[in-house]
């Protein structure tokens, strides 16, 4: 097979510091050249849904990096990318846990049913075109028992964590059913990711070529 011929890659930034959305860039050959952690206020607005509030915060945090660019001139004109996680239980939405109280509740809440996470992901082009996406993914889990919070909480695995699990470690034996996207429980849509990146011009394949 002939090799596809080698151009210059744009920049990609991501607007974050996790490493899962970084790996889960990197499962599909892409490398951001700049991570970009932006500190946004993530409180949920009056009424608002949890749907509303995943494209909303995917979207400020696009903007954030935006300023923070501003002060590295090597990063002009590249793309930025970003992207926010809500879980839900209906209207209630569930925090990001810090405590273990929280993570507590939250597990004792979505035992034995069923609860949705809805993923926003941003992207702006080198001319600050927004393009966004919303990801609803639903998840059920199995009834847990007292040992298994307990020792899910032992674990530290909840720690900064929406709805106060991580779906790609120990808490993964605790779906029964998955009904959406995986990896964007795990943080970042990679589907929708790489269609917003291919139609506004990101060479996203041309790593795999160089991987030959």
């Amino acid at each position: 097979m002939t090799s596809q011929p080698t151009a210059a890659r744009p920049l990609l930034a991501l607007a974050s510091a996790s490493p899962r959305r970084l790996a889960l860039l990197q499962q599909i050959g892409l490398d951001a050249d700049a991570l970009l952690p932006t500190a946004i206020d993530e409180t949920p607005q009056r009424n608002e849904l949890p749907r509303s509030l995943a494209a909303r915060l995917s979207g400020e945090k696009a903007a954030a990096a935006v300023k923070l660019i501003a002060y590295r001139p090597e990063l002009e004109g590249c793309y930025i990318l970003a992207a926010d996680t809500v879980v839900a239980v209906g209207r209630r939405i569930l925090p990001k846990c810090e405590d273990v109280e929280q993570a507590e509740d939250c597990l004792r809440l979505l035992s034995g049913r069923q609860h949705r996470v809805f993923t926003g992901v941003t992207l702006l082009t080198p001319r600050r075109a927004e393009r966004r996406r919303l990801v609803e993914t639903r998840l059920r889990f199995k009834r847990l028992s007292a040992t298994e919070i307990d020792a899910y909480l032992a674990s530290g695995e909840w720690r900064g964590k929406a709805g106060g699990y991580a779906i790609q470690g120990l808490a993964g034996s605790f779906a029964v059913r998955l009904i959406g996207s995986y990896s964007a429980v795990v943080g970042l849509p990679l589907y929708e990711t790489a269609a917003l990146l291919a139609g506004e011009g990101y060479p996203v394949l041309t790593p795999w070529f160089e991987r030959a």
